[in-house]
């Protein structure tokens, strides 16, 4: 989307969506088999608040053993969304502007994960979640609802989450560990067999060719190596500009510019805070 494209506020988005009866700008908790009229199609929209959100009865998507059928979806201010269900889905929502949620927010990577990266839940972890839906929904539906009450059910929401995504990385061992093997072959792949390459390899670039967003895949890539992707693309280049200093005759920015650095000094600042020298005292070491 553009920069002039519209931002949905939680109250514009209610409306949007086809929900019902007044709308709090503020906090604002829904169950959605309580309105009729759901949108059930929507080309990519803008929000500018917190979104948090349980679906069940989702078409086309079925529970595997052990698995609820159902997903949670969690979303940040300035994120897209867009959807397609076949019919009619049960469950709850949250929303929460930006100011009242982003002190707690801030902290969860897994907010700028895309749709198909939901994430999906075990038995105990859909009665967990929908208990603080319900309790959430049940406090929104009083005279006066407290928002301090209903924040701290989204913390504890998220908190949750960040715990049964723990668990969704290893439960899919067997999918994600390809994954790892796919990306430390693609930053192999990456570097021909003389090393010259246009521009330096990014996470983007390789969150891309595994079809995961940004945060997903350096999520998982942390998860089973125990470094981050740029500290595994970081050693990398490190491991062969140290070999094209030694085996090489080529000058140190003939070997920066070979391995993608756009000035010869930003790769010497690189390997100085990699390896506490410069390329220039290494080679003659």
């Amino acid at each position: 989307m553009g920069r002039g494209e519209k931002t949905y506020g939680p109250a514009e988005f209610l409306d949007y969506m086809g929900v019902q009866g007044p709308k709090d700008d503020e906090v604002h908790v829904i169950r959605y088999e309580e309105h009729a009229d759901l949108r059930l199609r929507s080309a990519p929209v803008r929000i500018g608040f917190y979104f948090i959100s349980i679906k069940e009865n989702l078409g086309g998507r079925h529970a595997v053993d052990g698995m609820s059928d159902a997903y949670v979806f969690l979303d940040r201010p300035g994120n897209t969304l867009e959807w397609d269900f076949a019919v009619p889905f049960v469950g709850y929502a949250l929303l929460v502007n930006r100011e009242l949620l982003g002190k707690h927010a801030k902290d969860y990577g897994f907010l700028d994960y895309s749709a198909h990266e939901a994430l999906y839940l075990t038995k105990d972890e859909r009665a967990v979640l929908l208990d603080l839906f319900r309790k959430a929904h049940a406090e929104f539906g009083k005279e006066g609802p407290s928002r301090e009450i209903l924040v701290s059910y989204a913390t504890l929401m998220l908190s949750y989450a960040r715990t049964f995504y723990e668990r969704q990385f290893a439960f899919r061992s067997k999918l994600y560990n390809r994954v790892v093997a796919d990306f430390y072959g693609r930053l192999e792949q990456y570097f021909n067999a003389d090393g010259d390459v246009a521009q330096l390899p990014t996470v983007t670039h390789f969150a891309q060719q595994a079809n995961l967003s940004v945060n997903y895949f350096g999520d998982l890539i942390k998860h089973y190596t125990g470094s981050s992707p740029q500290d595994h693309i970081h050693q990398h280049i490190i491991q062969l500009a140290k070999s094209r200093l030694r085996h090489s005759q080529r000058t140190v920015s003939e070997i920066a510019y070979s391995l993608g650095f756009e000035y010869p000094t930003y790769f010497t600042r690189f390997f100085r805070k990699e390896t506490g020298i410069t390329p220039t005292v290494f080679r003659s070491q």
